[in-house]
């Protein structure tokens, strides 16, 4: 079984942390709509009072992702990166 690459996705969001869960029914929307997994995110709330999401996205190439934003709008992504593994604390006894 062959396994979509992983990517973590930072995002500055242009709206308030009250308009999130609009934004995120959004992104819902469009991802049942695309070929990619939104795993999971992490929402910030920076010094400024802008909302960052850390999210992790699985697709098959960073165009997907691309698309995603451009759909979604409302943001702009500062960084991607592929998920090569994960970790955790019990890994290291």
């Amino acid at each position: 079984m062959t396994t979509m690459p992983r990517y973590m996705v930072v995002r500055k969001f242009s709206v308030d942390e009250s308009q999130m869960p609009a934004v995120g029914r959004r992104s819902r929307e469009i991802v049942d709509d695309m070929a990619i997994i939104w795993e999971h995110s992490h929402v910030a709330i920076d010094e400024d009072g802008n909302v960052r999401t850390y999210c992790v996205y699985e697709a098959d190439n960073l165009g997907q992702i691309e698309e995603h934003q451009r759909r979604l709008g409302l943001h702009d992504i500062e960084h991607v990166q592929e998920i090569v593994g994960d970790v955790t604390p019990a890994d290291f006894p």
